[in-house]
């Protein structure tokens, strides 16, 4: 052979950096449940009751203005087909679990209060936390710009140390740090939360947190490189998803108002820039809002609900599966969007998965790749509640481990 040991150990020499950023930076999604949608509530607004009230008023549109599945069918523009197998559904959970991440907002949503006015937001928030019964939760705090730096950081400490006064650090907490403009705004984050890291004794990397994209400055830096990419390595490990802010970022892009969408092309472009930096990383994605919401005359309401439903289905086609929602009224086309894109695609993804597993031959060749991508299309449509557990075992012959074992062993069998 021409190749003999030496030759071997110079080519694991030479691509040790590689292997290591595979095995760590690109490890790839972990599976784990990703909320739909992010829901934003200004601190003062918030209470005990919020989620509750979400849901009352995501049922309230439905009672109002479609009232049978046919009708809310008619409103966003789908076959009824699609809507009746799940109507009844859609409207348990606004009943049951109408948010899945909600964000306690002490930035846009909330204002510059003074410091005494926001020290008692955060004491009332910490007063209602324990009744949130969410399955995601977290503060959206104020940004690294000069301005509201240090009240940002004031707000991360007093919350976090509230938050143990009750227990233990959260799993499900995260911190929403916005309008990130440089690299050093990140250096500046993990150096927060490492100092109360220390200072609480939490493990290291407890405290994680993600990035709003508001800024053209966050997509491309001055030497025209991918600045999101750089957020990844600065947060070291911390970093759990970018969400993009339409407006804000439209409006930095020099974008009209009237044409500031989550489809602009300006908007896709970015949003194009993020999916690559976290693509095989762990770090997940959300895309933006519509402020056009389902309130007024039927008429603006089916409107609204038509949008908000074609905006949620298009970013789930480009492979974007959660979302801001700014009001209860939102919920129904939200949940509709996501359920019937799931369901949709059930029955081609079920057949092949099983030719893949059963090694059958078919129209289609694919590659462990695509079984690792059709294994998370059932386990998102099963967490999110659009399939349900006998459906999948129906339709593939698995339950939700097996899915998840395809995930573990990345595609393959």
């Amino acid at each position: 052979m021409s190749l003999d040991k030496s030759f071997f150990d110079e080519a694991s020499k030479t691509l040790a950096q590689a292997d290591d950023l595979l095995a760590n930076k690109y490890r790839g999604d972990f599976g784990g449940r990703q909320p739909i949608h992010t829901c934003y509530v200004p601190a003062d607004k918030l209470s005990a009751t919020t989620p509750a009230d979400w849901g009352t008023a995501g049922l309230a549109v439905i009672d109002e203005h479609t009232p049978t599945a046919k009708s809310f069918a008619k409103a966003i523009g789908c076959q009824e087909q699609s809507v009746s197998e799940i109507f009844d559904r859609i409207k348990d959970k606004l009943a049951r679990q109408p948010i899945e991440d909600l964000r306690i907002d002490f930035e846009d949503g909330y204002g510059r209060r003074g410091d005494e006015q926001e020290e008692q937001h955060i004491n009332s928030a910490l007063q209602a936390y324990p009744s949130l019964n969410v399955p995601f939760i977290g503060i959206r705090m104020k940004a690294m710009e000069e301005v509201t730096r240090v009240r940002g950081l004031k707000t991360l400490d007093r919350f976090i140390s509230g938050l143990l006064g009750q227990g233990k650090y959260p799993e499900n907490f995260i911190i929403t740090l916005p309008k990130v403009t440089f690299p050093e705004q990140v250096d500046v984050m993990v150096a927060a939360c490492e100092k109360i890291e220390n200072d609480h004794a939490l493990a290291r990397g407890s405290i994680r947190f993600e990035i709003q994209i508001e800024t053209t400055q966050a997509i491309l830096d001055q030497q025209g490189r991918a600045t999101a990419a750089q957020y990844i390595d600065r947060a070291q490990g911390r970093l759990t998803g970018f969400h993009y802010g339409t407006y804000d970022y439209s409006a930095a892009a020099g974008i009209s108002s009237a044409y500031q969408t989550l489809d602009h092309p300006a908007a896709d472009y970015a949003k194009t820039i993020l999916q690559l930096a976290i693509s095989g990383t762990t770090v997940r994605m959300s895309d933006g809002s519509t402020n056009i919401l389902p309130i007024g005359t039927s008429d603006q309401v089916h409107s609204a609900m038509h949008n908000h439903y074609r905006l949620v289905r298009r970013s789930l086609e480009r492979g974007i599966y959660q979302g801001w929602d700014l009001h209860g009224s939102q919920l129904p086309t939200r949940i509709a969007a996501t359920w019937i894109f799931y369901r949709d695609g059930l029955a081609a993804a079920s057949i092949r998965l099983k030719n893949y597993l059963n090694s059958a031959h078919s129209g289609t060749m694919d590659e462990p790749a695509t079984a690792l991508t059709l294994a998370r299309y059932f386990l998102r449509g099963l967490d999110c509640g659009a399939i349900q557990s006998h459906e999948v075992e129906e339709f593939t012959g698995l339950n939700e481990d097996g899915l998840r074992k395809i995930v573990i062993n990345k595609g393959n069998i």
